[in-house]
């Protein structure tokens, strides 16, 4: 049965999160280092959004998912928008 990764929502066959949200023993990646990945993803996917706006699409989209919903650092980003 396929689930989701917690971090991203991609499919993934098991595990809390997929290859691109772990590192190699399947801890998840840092805060910083996901937006930054996330946020390259945004502006891959909409070449034209500016970098403000594929950082609040990212966090915004954070806020979402398992993994990050309670993080920290991603509630002291939102609250500085």
């Amino acid at each position: 049965m396929a689930i989701q990764c917690e971090s991203c929502s991609m499919t993934i066959e098991s595990g809390p999160y997929c290859q691109y949200c772990s590192d190699d023993s399947g801890a998840l990646l840092p805060f910083s280092e996901t937006v930054a990945r996330f946020q390259q993803w945004a502006q891959k996917n909409e070449p034209e959004i500016e970098d403000g706006a594929a950082r609040r699409k990212t966090l915004e989209f954070m806020s979402t998912m398992p993994a990050w919903s309670q993080n920290p650092e991603l509630r002291a980003a939102l609250a500085e928008r």
